[in-house]
């Protein structure tokens, strides 16, 4: 399923992209346990392998792309479930949604300079 956005480079999380992003959603969302956290700490292929992901989804679970998981459906509230076992701080998810470096999206987007 193509979903097209009607804001450019801006995935907006409408009826479309919701059902698209169910599963990696329900992925997500799994890890509010600690049952859950503990599986996916332990064997992530096979935490992955209970979900019906798309082959793009579990790339981007992968990778930790997440942009990408945004642009698949996923729900930032439920994404932040993933950065949380990592830890990935939501300073670097936001970065990366905006396509910036860390140091440029704290100087740009949150006015701190960063030094060198």
């Amino acid at each position: 399923m193509t979903i097209t956005d009607r804001i450019p480079d801006t995935p907006l999380l409408d009826r479309a992209r919701s059902n698209a992003g169910y599963a990696l959603n329900k992925m997500a969302m799994g890890l509010s346990t600690p049952a859950g956290r503990a599986a996916f700490l332990a064997d992530e292929d096979s935490y992955l392998d209970c979900f019906a992901l798309s082959p793009a989804q579990r790339a981007a679970v992968k990778a930790r792309d997440w942009a990408e998981m945004v642009r698949l459906g996923g729900n930032l509230f439920y994404i932040l479930k993933i950065s949380a076992v990592d830890p990935t701080p939501i300073r670097a998810i936001g970065a990366a949604k905006a396509g910036l470096s860390l140091e440029d999206f704290l100087d740009q987007r949150l006015g701190k300079v960063t030094n060198g």
